[in-house]
């Protein structure tokens, strides 16, 4: 009787093994198409990061050559060189609300379809008109992506903002100073016309949609609603009260986001660095070429100033994520850009190579502001507010600088005003940011 009751509980207590294969199954086929999905994401970031600048700083390179074809007024190619910032200004507030209607991978596909049309078509919009509307159409794109990266990375990479942060400004670093370094070369190489030397950087542009397409169909705008295969696989593993736990996310209705301090440091910052890295970029070369540095070594500074963003891009948010406040960070970027402009101003052409080495370590303010905006917001929708506040803010702060540069260089003479300006700025740039490094968030600051 014994046996046959013990045969009998062993019967009933053990699982056939065939229902115990088929429920382990999806988990495994969840995983693998979560890390299919993980690894075409980071793909995503890396191309959209390399094409962020690349619009930018080509134009820059050849800028002589477009204003020679174009016959362009110099007043309307100021205008050019401060139009990055006041598009990123304009059109970068519009990110959080299209990201919501369509979903952020959708809106990030739409910006590198815009800068592919944009950089493919303004070398050939046949006038002043055209080029600047077709770089207006690029600018758009590099806009809603700039503001959208934090987003994603906060959402999909909640436990490695930090290295997610610095990969993608690493990626940016690359694609500034490469297309920097590599435009007048290419140029030239290809038959010395200044149509197809900008035209070349649509090819890279449009190998960044590819990733995004399948990203795209994956709207997230359920707040608490698995938008990663990761994510589903994760929620079905879960209890259900767990899973429905997470429902209940903030994002009904939006944050008050000028009612908090640390926004507003935030944002201030993010201008001022602006600031200081588009003088750099436009006017850094003419320090070294007015001191007696040739053309030609000019530009090879430049480009080390800007390619000091990429190894230093990928440290800096992985430090940062680990402080509890980023102020030493930001003490120490600070006293690099005033030792620069310093040695800028008391010998250019003798120490040129170190003030180069040490504005681009300034520069990397850049990324420290990117990470600073996943932390100092708790939500994804938090993170979208934020970074749409402070780099649609912080690009309005940066239009004035690099004219107002021009305008004392041309009255003045010399570089001796415009280099104490940009000493006088670095000041309250690092005061705001040691303010926006401290460990709070926006959402506690706009509930008060």
């Amino acid at each position: 009787m014994m046996v046959g009751m013990t045969g009998e509980q062993t019967r009933t207590t053990t699982p056939p093994p065939p229902r115990a294969s088929a429920e382990s199954e999806p988990p495994r086929t969840a995983t693998r198409a979560g890390d299919w999905s993980k690894r075409l994401l980071v793909a995503g970031i890396v191309l959209a990061a390399l094409n962020l600048r690349p619009a930018i700083t080509s134009l820059g390179a050849l800028l002589e050559e477009v204003r020679g074809g174009l016959g362009m007024s110099g007043s309307v190619a100021g205008l050019l060189t401060s139009g990055p910032p006041l598009c990123f200004a304009v059109f970068g507030v519009m990110a959080p609300r299209l990201a919501r209607r369509f979903g952020p991978g959708a809106v990030v596909c739409a910006g590198m379809v815009a800068i592919t049309t944009g950089l493919l078509l303004r070398p050939y919009a046949g006038g002043t008109a055209g080029f600047l509307a077709a770089s207006a159409l690029a600018l758009m794109g590099i806009a809603v992506s700039n503001v959208l990266m934090p987003v994603i990375v906060k959402r999909h990479f909640p436990d490695r903002v930090g290295t997610m942060t610095g990969l993608y400004s690493m990626a940016l670093a690359l694609g500034t100073s490469t297309a920097a370094a590599i435009t007048v070369p290419m140029t030239e190489a290809l038959g010395g016309s200044w149509q197809t030397g900008l035209a070349l950087w649509a090819g890279l542009a449009a190998a960044a949609v590819l990733p995004w397409l399948p990203l795209a169909r994956d709207r997230g705008t359920a707040p608490g609603g698995p938008r990663t295969a990761g994510e589903r696989q994760e929620r079905g593993r879960r209890p259900a009260p767990q899973a429905h736990a997470r429902v209940p996310q903030p994002s009904a209705a939006p944050l008050r986001i000028t009612r908090s301090r640390t926004a507003w440091a935030l944002a201030v910052f993010f201008g001022l660095q602006a600031t200081a890295a588009y003088i750099t970029m436009g006017w850094m070369p003419q320090i070294f070429r007015d001191a007696g540095v040739p053309a030609s070594t000019a530009g090879l500074l430049l480009a080390v100033t800007m390619a000091m963003g990429v190894p230093l891009a990928f440290v800096i948010p992985r430090v940062a994520t680990r402080l509890p406040h980023q102020g030493p960070i930001v003490l120490a970027l600070g006293g690099c850009g005033l030792v620069g402009y310093a040695g800028l101003y008391l010998a250019p052409a003798g120490g040129a190579w170190a003030w180069a080495l040490l504005l681009g370590i300034a520069n990397c303010a850049f990324p420290l502001a990117l990470t600073m905006v996943g932390m100092r917001a708790r939500s994804g929708a938090g993170v979208a507010q934020l970074s749409a506040f402070a780099q649609s803010t912080g690009y309005l702060i940066s239009i004035p600088g690099p004219l107002l540069v021009g305008v004392l260089y041309q009255h003045s003479g010399g570089w001796g005003l415009p280099l104490a300006l940009m000493a006088a700025l670095m000041v309250p740039q690092t005061v705001v940011g040691v303010l926006a490094g401290r460990d709070r968030t926006v959402e506690e600051e706009a509930a008060r």
